[in-house]
């Protein structure tokens, strides 16, 4: 790439920036400074590699027109040979200086991604449960992938050009004027032919831009919802793929629309600033050659001149759009700051201890609970929305008081929406209450780490999730250290390891997105396995056979009796014929505790649990689950 075709480029990816470019909050410049504290030497050994290239990109140009002058003054060819060789030595320098820059530019840059995606990373995953029920996947994933991008090239390409640019503009601008002012002068005043179109350029650019980051981002959008196992079956059931395809294809046709409108727009900013510099190129050999005839200047110089204009209006042109550059980093930077100055709402207490490790019973003490409004537990930017909802959210727990001793199992029921979900969700402290404590073990579950309360606590969901990787991968993930019999063990226990043997890869098998090669009941019996081989203190299980058939929820039912023996165990029941055991069954109803008992002093008084176990029976006669 020449560097006239290198600073077009660099320019009109500045006016493409500008529809990114918005206000950024004060003190940006320090964080910036702060974050890239631990590269200030690599960054100022980088900023002399710059320097020193673009003093050879001058000097070149002037020892040029000394070779002219010596051959039109017919001097010693000794002379010649020696500033050729010059010449040649300063390129094998450049071209060194070249390849430890971009060394220095992948160190600085490569280290500032790492630094920041893992901040930003580990920052998110100490985020509440209510910052991802609220959060766009792919708007975090764009935080973590193309904004920290962006901030890395401001101290890559950004700062490297903008170095550049000024150290290249002096030192031309300065050698240019020393030889011939009035050339120079004359020169710069033919840059505006260039500038205003070009803004006009950069305006209508600035337009289909934006307009192409809205339609990718609306395919991105789409291609994510439809491409995974749910939303393609949706799609499959459904759904209508000849206009899905339709509406596909115009999005993506208006892209190539405004792919080609831009590439045309870049080539015509080329031509504009090549042609701009060849006529000004014309005007000093034209002008230069009519001093030197009247013997004002040497033929070396009018050289040098032409050789160094072509220096000048790159950099000059890119510095007129260096504010845009600049502004652009600044606005990646803040909106990686904006994550990491999201403070976590759930977040351990200064002198927060362990929990002990007899630590087995469960209370809810007068438990009030409010979920958290969107401007506390998220951000505008992250979920689409031009300003977050700020208004109070209603209560959903009233007054919630039990009590599970160890060894207990409590059951939770009542009718959709009482809260029940909701109160296994206090327990491993997903949430913070607003009124009133969750204690285990007599502590309150806000005084201890939360690491050491969830490494007592043991989950299974309604839905089973499991990640896209092996069942090995998968059951061990809430015990690292598992060894291969303990695997084999728990899925015994599980009522599964019948069906892993059986499987050609075993434990290496692949269960893919969500765990969708697995059935429903495999799936949970697989939770169970990890579950039982991470053998918790206290077991919570939030109708983790509701959606199973008769036959899986008889295998998954063998399998959590194995798992709440001799455990602490919270049971949310949505088939209450699976809970006539429990010590104490919990009704609740709009968030408050309607009545609680064991199924047959809840039978007896005839109230809610009463009414909904005839109803469920019922059904259950009539053949209707």
């Amino acid at each position: 790439m020449s560097m006239d075709h290198a600073n077009a480029w660099r320019v009109m990816s500045s006016m493409r920036k500008r529809c990114e470019v918005g206000n950024v909050p004060p003190g940006t410049w320090r964080r910036v400074f702060r974050f890239a504290r631990p590269y200030r030497r690599e960054l100022l050994v980088f900023l002399l590699i710059i320097t020193g290239s673009a003093l050879i990109g001058v000097f070149t140009p002037v020892l040029a027109g000394r070779v002219v002058n010596e051959i039109t003054r017919h001097g010693a060819v000794g002379a010649v040979i020696d500033i050729a060789l010059v010449i040649a030595g300063l390129a094998v320098l450049d071209a060194a200086l070249s390849f430890t820059q971009r060394w220095y530019s992948a160190r600085i840059g490569e280290g500032l991604i790492y630094d920041m995606r893992t901040a930003v990373f580990d920052h998110v995953q100490r985020m509440p449960l209510a910052f991802f029920t609220r959060t766009q996947t792919g708007a975090l994933v764009s935080r973590l992938n193309n904004d920290v991008l962006g901030a890395q090239q401001a101290f890559t390409s950004t700062l490297s050009g903008l170095v550049s640019n000024i150290v290249s503009l002096l030192l031309t601008a300065g050698v240019m004027f020393s030889l011939s002012w009035q050339i120079t002068a004359i020169s710069i005043v033919m840059l505006p032919v260039f500038v205003f179109p070009a803004r006009r350029i950069g305006a209508r650019l600035q337009e289909i831009t934006r307009e192409a980051y809205n339609l990718n981002a609306s395919m991105n959008a789409t291609m994510t919802e439809r491409f995974n196992v749910a939303g393609a079956l949706l799609v499959k059931l459904f759904g209508r793929p000849e206009d899905e395809d339709a509406s596909f294809r115009a999005r993506a046709a208006r892209v190539r629309d405004i792919g080609v409108t831009s590439a045309m727009y870049g080539r015509a900013f080329f031509v504009a600033l090549t042609l701009v510099a060849a006529l000004a190129q014309a005007l000093v050999y034209g002008l230069g050659g009519w001093f030197a005839i009247k013997g004002e200047l040497s033929a070396g110089t009018v050289v040098t001149l032409a050789l160094l204009l072509t220096r000048l209006y790159g950099p000059l042109t890119a510095l007129s759009n260096a504010r845009v550059d600049v502004m652009s980093a600044l606005v990646s930077f803040d909106r990686v700051f904006e994550v990491l100055d999201l403070a976590p709402m759930v977040a351990d207490a200064p002198d927060a201890g362990k929990l002990p490790a007899d630590a087995r019973s469960i209370e809810f003490a007068d438990v009030r609970f409010s979920y958290p409004a969107a401007k506390d537990v998220s951000l505008a930017s992250l979920e689409e929305v031009a300003v977050l909802d700020t208004g109070p959210s209603p209560e959903v727990l009233h007054g919630v008081s039990f009590t599970a001793e160890p060894g207990q199992l409590i059951a939770l029921v009542g009718p959709s929406g009482a809260g029940k979900t909701t109160i296994s969700q206090l327990v491993p402290r997903m949430y913070d209450v607003t009124g009133g404590a969750v204690l285990v073990g007599g502590h309150d579950v806000r005084t201890v780490t939360q690491q050491s309360l969830r490494d007592r606590i043991g989950v299974v969901s309604q839905e089973a999730h499991m990640f896209h990787d092996t069942i090995r991968a998968n059951l061990a993930y809430g015990s690292p250290a598992a060894s291969e019999d303990g695997m084999w063990a728990s899925l015994e226990a599980a009522q599964i390891a019948d069906l892993i043997r059986s499987l050609p890869d075993g434990l290496d098998t692949v269960v893919g997105d969500r765990g969708y090669r697995l059935s429903g009941g495999e799936k949970a019996r697989l939770a169970i396995a990890r579950l039982l081989l991470k053998a918790p203190e206290i077991v919570i299980l939030d109708e983790a056979t509701a959606h199973l058939d008769s036959e899986s929820e008889v295998a998954v039912q063998e399998a959590l009796a194995r798992a709440l023996t001799g455990r602490t165990s919270l049971v949310i029941a949505h088939r209450l014929s699976t809970i006539l055991s429990a010590d104490r069954i919990v009704v609740l109803e709009a968030g408050r505790v309607a009545e609680s008992g064991t199924h047959a002093e809840l039978l007896a008084r005839g109230g809610l649990y009463a009414e909904l176990y005839r109803t469920q029976f019922e059904r259950q006669a009539a053949g209707v689950e």
